[in-house]
């Protein structure tokens, strides 16, 4: 009898059973997603070696079945804030999963998405309401319709090199174009420089912009304008009668070293903003588009109107607890504070090594959102060996620096970008200098090894045969 066989015969015997699916099937993971799923996805983890087989997870670390622990410097692309299973979170689930709400019957008014949505704006004193959704894209979704709505105009103007989700809408302000390739057309939106003040009075003066979304740092690189611009940008919008759109699904809650990214620059009051990621706990996907009350009550007019932007599982009991009991540990446990103070200790840390390393050309970011940004050698040998990368694939050194991060020092990062040599560092808000001095520390070993023509270059070749026989 197969595995599949008695995984079915015993849920025939009996209730649904997860632990005993999983002791059964669990060994099958990247053999189902192979079958079933994205198939490119087990292709890359076994190329790049990072098909590890992860057993339990807890706080900023991931377990193997061997007790060996990974420190995660990646959050799940920032959704794990708060590390993985924090106690107050579980504990929210279970008590609302316990109290046997009546949810989502669509007509009435629960109190979970009122008591969320106070919490959120207090953090927002400028803005006024909330739309509960079920992640960033629709997040971004939303902002968009009422942008236009509200101003009836159709374009939306975007930045070069962001990513505001791949959901049709939010793919039309996407600035990559590996995303967008093949699914054209998409809405007439248009791409500005970053940072470029008389681009976005250019296309401003052409009276159809309903408004720009931007990442108050891009998560493509970890770039941001230069100081000022962003209030400038919002004076210029408001002059031209357009709205100003953050997007801080990954900006937010924190991860910058204040509650949201734009409030680094003093004035700075967007008129729509969209969170999520962090917001969920890790648990029930959330997303939230908040504005101000005049753009709320032209989208929402009459009550024929009551339902013309909704969402099935949108303010769902679970995801507003998970919401609320993120933001009562952010204020309780001073999350805020403690990535401001580890964050400036990673990044200064690490911003010392570009004096050691020729590779190193910038380490910048805020908070715990920090680039790691590599560039051409100075020296002769070291310059024939970038010279080789760049020429199969632009990308491949910082690659090259994650793999060894993770296969030989039990650290996940991420390349920040394709064709970047830029790694970006998102990790769970709660680290210490507990973390920080294991990153540090491998991070040297493996730049040692690099500029020292080590086991690092191997790889390296590898990427390259790869890169070259995938053109």
């Amino acid at each position: 009898m197969t595995t599949a066989e008695s995984a079915s015969e015993s849920s025939q015997a009996g209730e649904f059973d997860l632990g005993t699916l999983l002791a059964e099937r669990g060994a099958e993971r990247y053999e189902l997603h192979t079958r079933y799923l994205n198939h490119q996805l087990p292709r890359m983890l076994h190329t790049i070696g990072f098909d590890k087989v992860y057993e339990r997870a807890e706080g900023a670390y991931f377990h193997d079945a061997d007790g060996n622990d990974y420190l995660d410097m990646l959050a799940g692309f920032g959704v794990m804030g708060l590390g993985r299973h924090h106690p107050v979170v579980r504990k929210a689930l279970h008590d609302v999963l316990d109290a046997g709400l009546a949810d989502l019957t669509r007509f009435d008014c629960q109190p979970l998405p009122g008591l969320l949505a106070e919490k959120l704006l207090a953090h927002s004193p400028h803005l006024d309401r909330v739309f509960f959704g079920n992640s960033g894209t629709e997040a971004v979704e939303g902002a968009l319709k009422f942008a236009r709505f509200v101003t009836g105009r159709p374009r939306v103007l975007y930045c070069a090199h962001a990513f505001h989700g791949l959901t049709t809408g939010s793919l039309s302000v996407n600035g990559e174009s590996a995303f967008r390739d093949g699914f054209t057309p998409l809405l007439p939106d248009t791409a500005v420089p970053l940072g470029d003040l008389d681009a976005l009075e250019k296309e401003l003066k052409k009276g159809d912009v309903a408004a720009l979304i931007v990442e108050p740092i891009q998560g493509k690189g970890v770039l941001e304008g230069p100081p000022g611009w962003l209030r400038a940008a919002q004076e210029l919008l408001h002059r031209h009668k357009a709205l100003l759109i953050a997007d801080e699904v990954q900006t937010g809650l924190g991860r910058t070293g204040d509650f949201y990214g734009y409030q680094h620059e003093d004035g700075v009051e967007p008129d729509l903003v969209c969170v999520a990621k962090a917001l969920s706990g890790g648990y029930v996907p959330v997303g939230a588009t908040i504005g101000k009350d005049w753009i709320f009550k032209k989208v929402y007019s009459s009550m024929d109107r009551v339902l013309v932007h909704s969402a099935s599982f949108g303010s769902n009991a679970q995801a507003m607890a998970a919401g609320l009991a993120v933001l009562s540990v952010m204020e309780n446990e001073q999350i805020v504070a403690n990535v401001r103070a580890t964050g400036e200790q990673l990044r200064s840390r690490l911003a010392a090594l570009t004096d050691t390393y020729e590779m190193l050309a910038e380490v910048r970011g805020r908070g715990l959102m920090i680039g790691i940004e590599f560039g051409r050698p100075r020296s002769l040998k070291l310059r024939s060996r970038w010279a080789m990368l760049q020429a199969a694939r632009k990308g491949l050194f910082a690659q090259m620096v994650v793999v060894p991060l993770l296969q030989r020092h039990r650290i996940l990062t991420q390349v920040s970008g394709d064709h970047m040599e830029v790694i970006k560092l998102i990790p769970p808000l709660i680290i210490g200098e507990r973390e920080v001095d294991r990153f540090v520390d491998a991070f040297t070993a493996v730049m040692d090894d690099a500029h020292n023509g080590g086991l690092v270059w191997d790889f390296g070749k590898t990427l390259v045969k790869q890169a070259v026989a995938h053109r």
